[in-house]
């Protein structure tokens, strides 16, 4: 039975992604009504009121870190399945530097089809 517990806790850990992506994305979406009254002059002046508006409710932070926290889990998970095949180190600076511009990178994306 020991020897099923790694494929049982990548299994898990798979699902709980799922859980975290599906579960949270109408969440966001509702948490995010209102976004598109915001109307500014300036694009500066128009993104940071969005990004004000966003982080201010907690309607949308709350399931967006549990979305972000899905991806968090995924890249460990990935990271221990034979679906890696390079064997990557998955605790290095570089990593998470790759992590942090594909959230802003995400971040774009949508900011941009929200205009």
């Amino acid at each position: 039975m020991e020897e099923y517990y790694p494929i049982i806790k990548k299994a898990i850990g798979f699902i709980l992604v799922a859980l975290c992506w599906g579960f949270t994305n109408p969440f966001i979406k509702r948490g995010s009504i209102g976004l598109e009254k915001i109307k500014r002059d300036n694009w500066i002046e128009q993104t940071l009121e969005e990004l004000e508006f966003l982080i201010t409710k907690w309607q949308y932070m709350i399931p967006l870190c549990f979305n972000l926290s899905g991806s968090i889990v995924y890249y460990l998970t990935l990271g221990q399945s034979a679906a890696s095949l390079l064997g990557e180190d998955i605790g290095s600076k570089e990593s998470w530097i790759g992590i942090a511009f594909v959230v802003i990178g995400v971040g774009l994306c949508v900011g941009s089809k929200v205009q």
